[in-house]
Parts: C-alpha cells; sequence; structure tokens
C-alpha cells in the first residue's frame, strides 16, 4: 500500500490537474474504444484513484461513474512500475475477497497501464477487464498498445495542464495589464491589434474589440493619422522600437496628446512573436511645458535686455567721468561678450531665433569673432571636434575668448595686417582641448610683468566655472594659450523621465 505522506501528495498532484468530475471528451473515450478492441474485452476504462474513491473519465462496459476506493482494483496499478495483469482475480490474495470478484459483476480478469500526473506522481489506469479469467494474461502486441494508450491518456493531461497555465498566465497579465494608468496593447507580428486593456476602453468610450485590426488609427486626429501609420509601419518592417506623440481622441470627444511606445517580444531564433505597447496621456505635462517654456524665453529675453541696460549704463558713465573711459570701455566690451554669449544659448522661440543653428564651440566662437572679421577664417580660423554646449560653458567661453581675441587686437596677431590666430580643438580622452595660436604679429618679448585682470578673470572662468586648466606659452612668433576641461562641463547632466 501507498504511504500517508506519498498518498497525500499523490491525491494533490490528481487534484492540481482539475480532471476529476469533468465532462466526457472524445480524446479519453476513444482511449477506450481502442483498449477494448484490441484487449478483447467487455470492459475498458480510464481511471483515477481519489482519496476514497475511484473515478472513471472514460468508461465502456459499465454502467457506474464512480466505486468506493476498497473496491479499486486499479489502486493496485499505482504501486506497479508500469503495467499490472491479474489473470484470475480470484487466485490473487489482493483481489479475491474484492465486492466486485465475489459479487456482481463477478470480474475474472483485469490489466491496467499506470498513469501518471504531469510532475510524475501515480494518479490512475488504462484497464481492460472481462468476467472471464485469462490464464494468458495479454499479447505482447496487446501489452504495447494498453501501454501507448496510458500514454496518450498522459499527454491529454499534459496538455490540459498547459492549457491551465496559459489561461492563469492571460488571467494574471489581464489582472496587471488593467491595474495600470496606461492604456496597453498587444498585436500579432504583423501589426493586428488583437488586445487592449480597460484604461483604453475607458479613455476611448470605444465598445471592447471596436478598435482591433486597423481601426485604431482612426482614434487619433487626422492631422496625425499619416504620420502614426507610417512610422508604425516601419518599425513593423525594421523591428525598430516604436516611439510618437500625437492627439487621441477621448470619450468625450476631446483630443488629448498622447505618448505611443511599443516593444517587439522576439523568440530564440530572433523572430517576433508579438508587439507589446502603451499609451500615456501626456497632455496635462505637454501643457505645462509650453508654459514653462514661453516663460523661460521671457525670462530670458529680460535678462537681455538688461544685458543691454547694463552696457547703456556703462557707456554713459564712461561719458560722465572721462577719467574712467577705459575701465568703463573694457567692462562694457566684457559685459557685451556675456550679452553675446547668452542670447547665442537662451530658450528661444521661433520669432526670436530667426536662423537656425546648433549651440556648438565652434558656433559660438564665430559668434564671437565676428567683430574681428574672424568668422569666415579670415583672421581667426576653427579647426578640429566640434561638440554641443548649453548655458553652462558659454558664459566662461565668452568670457576666455573676448579677452583673448581683444588682446590679440591690442597687441597681438590681430594688431597687424599680416597676422592670424589658429583655433583648434580636439576631444582627448574625456577631455576636450582648445588651443589659441597666434602667428604673423609682433614679436613676443615674453610674459607681461604684471598679469592683468582679463588673463586673471580667463583663469578664473576656465578652472572655476569649467573644472580644467588654462596654460599660456609667450613663445617670439605669438602667444599659445591651450585650455583642457571635462568634456562634459560643456553641457548640463539631461535630467531622468
Amino acid at each position: 500500500m501507498i504511504e500517508a505522506q506519498s498518498k497525500d501528495a499523490r491525491i494533490r498532484s490528481l487534484t492540481a490537474t482539475g480532471i476529476l468530475d469533468t465532462e466526457a471528451e472524445t480524446a479519453f473515450d476513444d482511449v477506450v474504444r481502442m483498449a477494448a478492441l484490441v484487449c478483447k474485452t467487455p470492459i475498458a476504462v480510464v481511471s483515477f484513484v481519489d482519496a476514497d474513491r475511484q473515478w472513471f473519465k472514460a468508461k465502456i462496459g459499465l454502467e457506474v461513474s464512480e466505486t468506493p476506493v476498497e473496491m479499486a482494483i486499479c489502486r493496485h496499478v499505482l504501486v506497479c512500475d508500469d503495467i499490472e495483469v491479474f489473470p484470475d482475480l480470484t487466485m490473487d490474495a489482493r483481489t479475491a475477497d474484492n465486492a466486485l470478484v465475489t459479487g456482481p459483476p463477478s470480474l475474472r480478469f483485469y490489466a491496467g497501464a499506470r498513469v501518471d500526473s504531469p510532475d510524475g506522481a501515480p494518479i490512475g489506469s488504462v484497464a481492460v477487464i472481462d468476467t472471464v479469467a485469462r490464464p494468458q494474461g495479454l499479447t505482447a502486441e496487446q501489452t504495447e498498445t494498453l501501454l501507448a494508450l496510458a500514454r496518450q491518456v498522459m499527454a491529454q493531461l499534459a496538455l490540459r495542464a498547459q492549457a491551465a497555465r496559459l489561461k492563469d498566465g492571460e488571467s494574471r497579465f489581464q489582472a496587471i495589464a488593467d491595474s495600470m494608468p496606461q492604456m496597453v496593447w498587444s498585436t500579432q507580428p504583423d501589426g493586428h491589434h488583437d488586445y487592449y486593456n480597460a484604461r483604453w476602453y475607458e479613455f476611448t468610450g470605444m465598445e471592447p474589440g471596436s478598435t482591433d485590426g486597423e481601426a485604431w488609427n482612426g482614434m487619433f486626429h487626422p492631422e496625425d493619422r499619416d504620420r502614426a501609420r507610417a512610422l508604425w509601419s516601419l518599425s513593423l518592417q525594421t523591428g525598430a522600437p516604436y516611439e510618437i506623440e500625437y492627439r487621441l481622441r477621448r470619450h468625450d470627444g476631446v483630443y488629448r496628446w498622447t505618448l505611443g511606445r511599443a516593444l517587439p517580444i522576439r523568440d530564440a531564433a530572433g523572430q517576433i512573436t508579438r508587439w507589446f505597447g502603451t499609451c500615456t496621456d501626456i497632455d496635462d505635462a505637454k501643457r505645462l511645458a509650453e508654459e514653462r517654456e514661453l516663460v523661460s524665453q521671457e525670462l530670458s529675453h529680460r535678462i537681455k535686455n538688461i544685458f543691454a541696460v547694463i552696457s547703456g549704463l556703462i557707456s554713459l558713465s564712461a561719458r560722465t567721468h572721462p577719467e574712467s573711459k577705459g575701465y568703463a570701455l573694457a567692462l562694457r566690451d566684457r559685459v557685451m561678450a556675456l550679452g553675446r554669449a547668452h542670447d547665442f544659448v537662451r530658450p528661444h522661440s521661433r520669432v526670436s531665433q530667426p536662423n537656425a543653428r546648433a549651440a556648438t564651440v565652434f558656433a559660438l566662437l564665430a559668434e564671437l569673432f565676428a567683430p574681428y572679421d574672424g568668422a569666415g577664417g579670415l583672421r581667426i580660423s576653427l579647426a578640429g571636434d566640434d561638440i554641443a554646449i548649453d548655458d553652462r560653458a558659454a558664459t566662461p567661453l565668452a568670457l576666455i575668448f573676448h579677452e583673448l581675441a581683444t588682446n590679440a587686437a591690442k597687441y597681438g596677431a590681430l594688431s597687424v595686417a599680416g597676422g592670424h590666430v589658429a583655433i583648434t580643438a580636439a576631444l582627448v580622452g574625456d577631455d576636450y582641448q582648445v588651443v589659441w595660436r597666434e602667428t604673423g604679429g609682433p614679436v613676443v618679448a615674453g610674459p607681461p610683468a604684471v598679469e592683468g585682470f582679463g588673463s586673471t578673470l580667463s583663469k578664473v572662468s576656465v578652472e572655476g566655472q569649467l573644472g580644467g586648466t588654462l596654460i599660456r606659452e609667450w613663445a617670439p612668433e605669438g602667444l599659445l594659450v591651450t585650455m583642457t576641461a571635462p568634456a562634459k562641463s560643456y553641457t548640463r547632466p539631461s535630467r531622468a523621465n
């Protein structure tokens, strides 16, 4: 007999199959018909042994659907290796006093092949039964057929288990998807939409199934439909992630900005088996961002005006106090350089940004050098690696190169007709290095006896704001300045969304 502990585990395995008390199924009925036909018996059953009963999933030659477990000859099959044969039930101590043997229907012959659960526990059998003893038992062909039929029953149980897992997985996915704040959707590999979660139907007000297939595109704003379809078609063709902003019609008829995203799911061979996507209502966030952009543009415009006012006040002070004119004009030029740098990187509207330009180091330098006729490379040339900048680097760069250009125009290469300044830039590892080289100007006798305010300001700007170094070399043929700073210091870190 099976020990109590293993019996409990077996019952749990049987219960987990979900086979007990289910309706008749052709797959199991075919098994008993084939068993009776091949083994030439009047009775054949597919039985499962529960805690207190033997239940027949399929049967031929029996009227009852179950028997008490004490009368179940099938329980003896559970402890055999694969098949158990009783040539004469009256002659075996295990069955001689069984009520089904001693009384109606007076069973005499039994042969059963064991059936295991998907997790390997013995739970039942495929059996053939006769009311006439068979001392010879089963033939080899009959034995092999009975074992094969038992394997078919086990295959059916495995399919049921797989189907149950899939159903459970689908239920879990449905619960998770419906609990998400985003609209969730899924498509077949060809892009045919066949699933939307509850949020989609709540948002759109559409009936379930009404937006399957290609009907989803009709929910978009007419101006966004072609663009969305084209991008989605491209993702389907290439397998590239899908991401787009469009206006989606809400249940009240209002179109709201929505962020659509989708990724392909691939099998082991890399083939796309399904697409999963989300739609996120970003209308409020988009409008808030637009309002912030307008405020930022207005604030930046006011700052530009402040630079102009300060420059005007300095010019007025210079005229009022002639003795301070030199200092005042130098300060005004520095303020004006800062103003040009600010105007270069400040947020612009479509109106205030007349020309499309990239916010890069070379673009800013070209703007600063325009008064020196250097933008076209006539007196000041730019060559090498160009990198992006924002307001973080624009101010120190404006101060540094304004001072260099001003001094070159007064005392250096730009003070004579044949002088030239060559600026070369290169990415060196994690650093960005800019070299200023003057040639063709007056012979340089050496470094100045006293370091000027502009030189000090330039050094402080590089070290303090960019975290780099500034080295000056006073060669006879002209000033050589090497500025090195981390490349990442030229732009602010992007904020995580």
